[in-house]
């Protein structure tokens, strides 16, 4: 069984800023999750995941794990729906979502 390290409710809550501001930029572009997988080449599956923030393996009490995207499949979504990379990670100024500390402690 999965531990659950300390920062991975500080992941949980940055992965899942990614995905809102992600589907927030779908949806201002009117696209569809399964056109952005297709322009991306990632199965729709793989794209609800990046999407909703949450791991494909629930861990823990409460049966979430975060998700771990690739920096290739986010490079993918970005292109896909002709954004940067930095237009879709969440703001590192904002204390809520700025990216955690990974480091081991």
């Amino acid at each position: 069984m999965s531990r659950k390290r300390p920062q991975d409710t500080d992941w949980l809550k940055y992965v899942r800023q990614l995905g809102k501001n992600i589907e927030e930029t779908r949806e201002a572009k009117h696209l569809s999750q399964i056109e952005v997988a297709n322009a991306a080449d990632l199965s729709r599956y793989t794209y609800q995941k990046l999407e909703s923030g949450i791991g494909s393996k629930p861990t823990g009490a409460k049966g979430t794990t975060p998700s771990n995207p690739s920096l290739r499949n986010v490079m993918a979504v970005a292109q896909a729906l002709g954004v940067t990379l930095a237009d879709l990670l969440p703001d590192m100024c904002d204390e809520g979502t700025k990216p955690p500390d990974l480091s081991a402690r």
